[in-house]
């Protein structure tokens, strides 16, 4: 039996070898085939695998020389792209003889899918493409090609970098010690190597069988390699709509290598994920959810996923938890990521502003919003809200704590009362949302990122905001501590400080001190400053989105709030001589 719990278990014979199939799934729903690659079997998709049964008629395979199939005989020249598309096609007809199939690759398994759907033979029997790390070697030999007849600095350094990236492709193209190697202590040892380098967890992955599936598998360089990268073929274009995925933290291949794949594609979706190479096992949420799209719009009739938005390769089908979205930096950031694609939930303790929030996410181009009312200082609150979108909605891919207030006025007018509402909502909110919600994020064990809305006065000493501004210094230095703490679980920290935004913050923003009537008075004339300074809350969206992209630690995002950083760092007594002026109210 295979290691894939409730697997049907079938053989395919062809071109002189027995593949070993596995299924999942209802056979009536559409079939998607998962292809793996070097030095993996089937089982590299499990956890994939059993996802995407959930909704389709899930098939595996194992490679010819792979986990339990056999080994053509001889090895030499059993391994050409030709004879793993006579494979491919006795499998698609053997699960699906009457529909096309919906194809899926990873490494080696993406390099022969790309053969798969690019040549003539196998036109109409696949409904679909989804890639990722594998390019094809017959657009990887133009890629070379363009580089070498037109070398510009650029073009030499993408070609120096992947060239160094293909360290091993050379190492596999010498006799015996490949073979040797992975009989011996590099197969012992590969476990371990990829849960260290790669954060790939133990399981029913890699299986017994490495060793000899690593020495077989040699031979997918060897016979096809050198070959296709001299003579690539001219007429290798995709007869179905492809799905790249590109993980950012490949370490064996550059995501250079697909620019311009949009002439041998042209109906291409992207995705882009920050992961190392094996996704199938370290983000198969992301990528079963991925799949799952792709496939049912291309079986609605469309190519490819709806949204087109900046950074919608990014965050495309991603869940994004945004507190304080009733307005301002809130709702512009929540409107961000829907215009990228993301489900959104927008939170907010005013439930009409969530909703109209939510609502506006779904016009813009979310999938799907829901609004959820809470106060963030609320411990219990907050409790339940994590419980109840973890249940509904799943983990959230992207937390960002958002949610503020605003308190001015001199240390010894802020009373005790003033300093428990500002600390509860500017610094215990951040720190309710980061414990619950990036608790949720590490025991998936799949990577994501939080984002905590700072201020400049993080960092610029000011007479007039000293609770203000100790709730946001606390708020960055808890961020910098966080993201130190998740790094090493693939989930990234961010503090957004911005300077001056023209939100409605100030007009509600407590003036300690001094009665009803000029409180209301100070409120009008700082949202009139702020008015006239007029830099709008999408400016802090876009830096929002972009920080998450870079995986940046802290982003000063106004031009005031950069020059603070900068003097904060290198002429903090200049700071300090401003702090002292008092401010004209």
């Amino acid at each position: 039996m295979t290691v894939l719990d409730g697997a049907r278990e079938r053989w395919v014979r062809t071109g002189g070898v027995e593949l070993c199939v596995a299924e999942l799934g209802d056979p009536g729903q559409p079939t998607v085939v998962l292809v793996h690659g070097y030095p993996d079997s089937k089982e590299v998709w499990s956890e994939v695998a059993t996802r995407l049964a959930r909704r389709f008629h899930v098939v595996l395979y194992d490679v010819r020389g792979h986990g339990r199939s056999t080994a053509p005989s001889p090895l030499r020249g059993g391994f050409t792209l030709e004879k793993l598309t006579d494979d491919f096609l006795a499998v698609a007809d053997a699960v699906s003889p009457d529909r096309p199939v919906h194809l899926v690759g990873h490494d080696w398994g993406s390099v022969q899918s790309w053969e798969f759907v690019t040549v003539k033979r196998a036109e109409g029997r696949i409904a679909s493409f989804t890639s990722m790390s594998g390019p094809s070697l017959d657009h990887f030999g133009h890629w070379i090609g363009k580089r070498l007849k037109r070398p510009t600095p650029r073009r030499v350094g993408q070609l120096l970098g992947q060239g160094a990236k293909s360290w091993y492709v050379y190492l596999l193209h010498t006799p015996v010690l490949p073979e040797l190697a992975w009989r011996g202590p590099l197969g012992k040892r590969w476990p371990r190597i990829l849960e260290r380098l790669e954060k790939v967890p133990s399981g029913d992955y890699p299986t017994p069988s490495l060793p000899t599936d690593a020495a077989h598998g040699a031979w997918l360089y060897r016979d096809n390699v050198r070959p296709r990268l001299r003579h690539p073929r001219e007429d290798a274009y995709a007869h179905a709509p492809v799905q790249l995925i590109t993980p950012l933290g490949d370490a064996f291949l550059s995501e250079r290598l697909y620019d311009g794949l949009e002439l041998w594609a042209p109906r291409l979706t992207r995705r882009t994920l920050p992961a190392g190479h094996w996704v199938p096992r370290t983000r198969p949420d992301r990528l079963a959810d991925w799949i799952t799209e792709f496939v049912t719009a291309v079986d609605g009739g469309r190519s490819g996923t709806a949204s087109s938005g900046r950074y919608a390769d990014r965050f495309g089908g991603q869940l994004v938890l945004v507190t304080g979205a009733g307005n301002g930096i809130g709702r512009a950031t929540a409107f961000a990521f829907a215009e990228a694609g993301a489900r959104v939930v927008a939170v907010d303790r005013d439930a009409e502003s969530a909703a109209r929030t939510a609502e506006l996410s779904r016009l813009v181009g979310a999938p799907a919003a829901w609004a959820e009312t809470v106060d963030v200082s609320d411990e219990q609150a907050m409790e339940k809200l994590a419980a109840r979108v973890a249940a509904e909605y799943g983990v959230v891919d992207v937390l960002v704590n958002n949610a503020g207030i605003g308190l001015s006025g001199s240390f010894f007018d802020t009373t005790p009362e003033d300093w428990k509402k500002v600390l509860d909502v500017n610094l215990w909110g951040v720190i309710h949302g980061c414990r619950l919600f990036g608790r949720q994020m590490a025991e998936r064990g799949q990577g994501g990122h939080i984002v905590n809305t700072a201020s400049a006065a993080a960092f610029q000493p000011s007479r007039a905001l000293p609770a203000y501004g100790t709730s946001k210094a606390a708020v960055l230095m808890l961020s910098e501590c966080l993201r130190a703490e998740l790094a090493d679980q693939g989930i990234g920290v961010t503090a957004i400080c911005p300077g001056f935004v023209n939100t409605n913050i100030t007009s509600t923003a407590h003036f300690a001190g001094v009665d009803a009537d000029e409180e209301k008075r100070r409120q009008k004339h700082t949202a009139r400053l702020y008015g006239m300074r007029n830099y709008p809350p999408e400016k802090v969206a876009d830096a929002v989105l972009e920080a998450v992209v870079h995986n940046r630690a802290v982003v000063p995002v106004t031009p005031e709030a950069r020059g603070a950083r900068l003097m904060s760092r290198f002429a903090p007594g200049v700071l300090r001589r401003v702090a002292r002026v008092k401010p004209p109210l």
